[in-house]
């Protein structure tokens, strides 16, 4: 097609330029199309020379009276020049460039210019004006208050487009990339180039695409650039829900999975074996996916929940039914400490029930690795618990049906893949305790079924969470004191382990001997860290969730998994260094018994950004509404993580934040489509899977690995 010709084909474009070009990724004439402008200047209105005010910023139009190079020598040299539309005159003054401009502007010349009016000794001047040339016509229209002329630096409302150090080194600046997009759009007609079938386009009040290309480089107004903003935002939407869409159909026809549909003796017995009462929002959960799991459709399901919710409970509950149905489950953490965390709970709840829990994790004795490796391929392990070690080419499963992933945003996609190909198609549950705002679900995880547990446990109290200066924090370590001297335990954490020469920051480990001599002394304090062995943390951790020590100073090694409901003061120091999420995770290891419990940040003074992340730790104890928080200060890409920020920082416009109800619109008219037709063979629809295959198709998602 035309607009896939070569940049070369293009006014203004020689060889040179289009290697700059082609260097940034704008290869075609189409590239520079979907090269939309960062940023708008409004110089729409034109104003009469004789009605100048002092500072403002306008465009004028007239005739050049007088042109010349005044002064002597490079450095003192300038081009001035005289502008009058009948009203009056205005002096321009371009102090740099002076030979360019010398050359291209004359007397007689009809110029539209753009810039701050200003006056001395009574003249009306402006200094440095963006220009463009006019015809008469065009300069007698203008001065009559018409602005239907062809514009494209001045007079108008001007994009400013991005421009690299390449292209800058290379000579190509906002101005000529205007030039060369404008050439762009006189030499190619994009009437044709429609990419939603005209029942979608009328039916959501879309501009058509040739219109909101135009409208997106060369704005007619506020308005018109507003509707062709909302039309390219809910394209890119559309398409990307639409991958999801098609993917999932693609799943559901290709692939089949165990059905589990044999509610037995394990789950009824798990039930009623509970000490409490599983809340509202569990009990949903669990409805959804055993709904998947009697399925013979593969579950592809994301679980969000807060922390402290009780997702890994949900997890058993699923686990409990995959046993009752005579198949295997494997419960993968991103961390030995996690693993086993899951591994003691797991085994405490399910063994009682006949069902044998196995630990698989990197550093195990020999003789113990292979019982285990033994037990998952004769069958006799039912629930597997490990880490990276259990998608090894050592370990083979006999009747695998259920993956769970814990924490999955820490494991890579090929990670993820290799543990759900050790079945032919097993059911698979996602889970995070990292809450995501629900626009970027959609966004990132749009192939999964989502479940979200938005209640805690009844009985929980909530953690009061305290800022506290540096030079404050004495009182932190008397309350905590006092808190392990009524039985309580407590947590220290840090976010270095050694002394860094760029940050001024004590390290755990030098803290941790300052306060067993100090502050703290007396009491039993352990130290855990990323950089001591797996074999030396669990020993640690055995120790802190036994009662032997009263304090845990560590870095956030402790973020995720420990379960200790005794512990119930968390000090976080240098809380400034620490992102939300982590924050948050931090807190969630207090408060998870019956007594009150308290999370102190201490900090150094606070930068703007810094101040309102701490502020929003002490203004809501609510996981998802931090995450939106923390999504508004990072940005999408931030809070997804680099595995699952891919398809949201594609987005080339949309803000799956800022256009919820786009994306919701979107994604339902892309999965009624695939209902529709999936193979999207319909001739209405050739447009659509043109689009598509070119420039969606190869996109990795998480529906690849389901």
């Amino acid at each position: 097609m035309a607009v896939f010709s070569p940049l070369t084909s293009l006014k203004g474009v020689g060889p040179k330029r289009a290697a700059i070009l082609e260097a940034e990724g704008i290869q075609t004439p189409q590239d520079l199309f979907d090269y939309f402008p960062r940023r708008y200047l409004d110089r729409s209105t034109i104003r009469k020379i004789g009605e100048l005010r002092d500072g403002e910023s306008v465009t004028v139009a007239g005739t050049v009276l007088q042109a010349r190079i005044e002064g002597s020598g490079s450095g003192r040299s300038r081009f001035r020049a005289v502008l009058d539309d009948g009203t009056g005159s205005v002096e321009l003054t371009w102090f740099r460039g002076v030979r360019y401009f010398a050359s291209g502007i004359a007397p007689g010349d009809a110029l539209a210019v753009h810039g701050k009016a200003g006056f001395f000794g009574g003249r009306r001047q402006m200094q440095h004006p963006d220009f463009e040339h006019l015809g008469v016509t065009a300069a007698e229209g203008l001065l009559q208050g018409h602005t239907d002329y062809e514009l494209f630096h001045t007079g108008r409302i001007i994009p400013l487009y991005s421009t690299s150090a390449a292209m800058k080194q290379g000579g190509l600046n906002s101005r000529q990339l205007r030039t060369i997009v404008a050439a762009a759009f006189e030499r190619f007609t994009l009437g044709s180039e429609e990419n939603l079938t005209p029942d979608i386009v009328r039916m959501h009040d879309l501009l058509p695409l040739s219109e909101a290309y135009r409208e997106m480089h060369f704005p007619s107004s506020h308005e018109r650039l507003e509707a062709a903003r909302t039309r390219m935002k809910w394209t890119e939407l559309f398409y990307t829900q639409l991958l999801f869409a098609l993917r999932r159909k693609e799943l559901e026809k290709n692939r089949s999975a165990p059905a589990l549909t044999h509610s037995g003796e394990i789950t009824r017995r798990f039930y009623a074996g509970l000490p409490f009462t599983l809340t509202g929002a569990q009990k949903e959960v669990i409805r959804e996916i055993y709904r998947d799991l009697r399925s013979a459709r593969p579950m592809n399901r994301l679980l969000q929940g807060d922390v402290g919710s009780g997702k890994t409970l949900v997890a058993m509950f699923s686990m409990a039914l995959a046993a009752d149905n005579g198949l295997q489950s494997a419960f993968m953490a991103p961390t030995e400490i996690l693993a086993v965390q899951h591994y003691l709970s797991l085994k405490r709840w399910l063994s009682p029930l006949g069902i044998d829990v196995a630990l698989l994790a990197g550093r195990q004795p020999k003789r113990a690795r292979e019982t285990v490796l033994a037990g998952l391929e004769s069958g006799s392990v039912t629930v597997a618990v490990g880490t990276h070690a259990m998608i090894e080419k050592a370990v083979s499963f006999s009747r695998l049906g259920l993956v769970i992933i814990d924490e999955q945003h820490r494991f890579g996609v090929l990670q993820r893949k290799a543990l759900q190909e050790k079945a032919a198609s097993p059911h698979v549950l996602l889970m995070t305790a990292t809450p995501i705002p629900r626009t970027l679900t959609m966004a990132g995880f749009g192939d999964l079924d989502l479940s979200v547990i938005d209640t805690m446990p009844e009985g929980r109290v909530p953690v009061k969470t305290s800022l506290v200066p540096e030079n404050a924090k004495k009182r932190v370590y008397e309350a905590l004191r006092r808190e392990v001297e009524s039985g309580r335990q407590a947590y220290i954490v840090y976010p270095l382990v050694e002394e860094s020469e760029k940050i001024d920051l004590r390290s755990a480990v030098e803290s941790y001997e300052e306060l067993s001599a100090t502050v703290l002394a007396g009491l039993r304090l352990g130290l855990i860290h990323g950089q001591m062995s797996p074999e030396l943390k669990e020993s640690v951790m055995d120790r802190f969730r036994a009662g032997d020590l009263d304090v845990l100073v560590g870095t956030t090694v402790i973020e995720v998994g420990v379960d200790v409901p005794n512990a119930t003061v968390m000090v976080i120091e240098h809380a400034e260094r620490f992102g939300l999420a982590q924050l948050h995770q931090l807190r969630g290891r207090v408060g998870r018994g019956r007594h009150a419990s308290g999370c102190f940040l201490v900090h150094a003074p606070l930068s703007g950004e810094a101040s309102e992340r701490l502020g929003a730790m002490a203004a809501t104890s609510d996981g998802f509404r931090i995450s939106e928080i923390d999504a508004g200060i990072r940005g999408a890409g931030n809070v997804l993580g680099r595995e699952q920020a891919g398809m949201v920082s594609g987005l080339k416009i949309a803000d799956p934040l800022l256009d919820a109800l786009l994306m919701q619109s979107a994604r339902k008219a892309a999965f009624a489509l695939a209902s529709e037709d999936p193979e999207l063979e319909k001739r209405e629809h050739v447009m659509i899977r043109s689009c598509y295959l070119r420039h969606y198709h190869d996109r990795s998602t998480l529906a690849d690995i389901g």
